[in-house]
């Protein structure tokens, strides 16, 4: 298990460094950022003072290598808008995104794994097809619209929750519910699909027939092996939402890692990026071992090598 992990965290350092390379490159190749921060009156000598300064004449090669050499030690320079390091930007947004990907993940799982449970266990029946069609609207249905029908219904015309920012559980509501409503779906029909496939085989049916109770058949015997499909997937949407739901967080004026992302890459503020990219690909990158670490909990025959 030592060396599984310690193979995986090499491979996790591997990945943060190809996705910085390759959004090094990028950005670079975005444009000049420079011409974005100065008044439309300055002259070319102080144009040029300005890219001296900040490093922006030397060669690529060089930029790289000094960029790599700040990345190691957590210092990505100072973002170019915000004036202030680009990496405890990012952190400061942190907090938001992580509250809000958390509320998000606990109303898909408590609202996904028992729909799709029942939705199996009654197949076909008029419950069943109510699912059915709650998770197909729920994939189907835009998250902006969404967002701003929910503004409008319980912000504008009951006057329930504010229209954005963050502060309270009031703020977190409405955005938590549009980010739930796709992964909420998505993992309710993965759900009903891997516990109807459980409980078609012989363990099931012989736990049956020993007289065990439906419950205990459902909940010990089938959800825990049809559980790996579902951990994927939420391990895979939970890198998502860390990674910063933009659509949701510029619609809820939510402050979020996402949404700092953006602004960030419209004002070519490079340091910021390349920032929010290295934070984002650790937490991913950590979220898959530990969806893998959890394979070899829920299902013994699973070997980590």
């Amino acid at each position: 298990m030592r060396a599984y992990v310690l193979s995986r965290l090499g491979q996790t350092a591997l990945v943060v460094f190809l996705s910085l390379t390759a959004v090094f490159a990028m950005v670079r190749l975005s444009g000049d950022p420079v011409l974005l921060f100065m008044p439309m009156d300055i002259q070319a000598k102080d144009v040029n003072e300005f890219r001296q300064r900040l490093g922006f004449n030397d060669p690529l090669p060089v930029q790289y290598g000094r960029f790599l050499a700040g990345a190691v030690r957590g210092d990505f320079g100072e973002s170019l808008r915000y004036k202030q390091d680009a990496l405890g930007l990012v952190l400061e947004r942190l907090p938001a995104t992580l509250l809000l990907a958390g509320a998000s993940l606990l109303l898909t799982v408590g609202i996904a794994l028992p729909l799709g449970v029942l939705s199996a266990v009654r197949r076909n029946s008029l419950l069943d097809h109510v699912a059915t069609v709650m998770t197909v609207l729920g994939q189907a249905t835009p998250g902006f619209w969404l967002g701003l029908m929910l503004i409008f219904v319980f912000s504008v015309k009951l006057r329930w929750l504010p229209t954005g920012g963050t502060g309270s559980l009031a703020h977190l509501a409405m955005p938590a519910v549009v980010l739930a409503a796709f992964f909420a779906a998505r993992i309710a029909r993965l759900t009903r699909s891997a516990v109807l496939d459980a409980l078609g085989e012989d363990y099931v049916l012989t736990a049956r027939a020993k007289g065990l109770g439906e419950g205990r058949v459902v909940g010990k015997h089938t959800l825990r092996n049809s559980a790996i499909p579902i951990v994927t997937l939420a391990g895979l949407e939970a890198g998502q939402l860390l990674g910063g739901a933009v659509i949701t967080e510029t619609i809820f004026a939510w402050p979020g890692l996402g949404r700092l992302t953006v602004q960030a890459l419209l004002n070519r503020d490079f340091p910021v990026v390349l920032a929010a990219v290295f934070l984002v690909s650790v937490m991913y990158t950590l979220i898959n071992l530990l969806v893998d670490l959890l394979y070899g909990w829920l299902d013994p025959r699973v070997r980590l090598r």
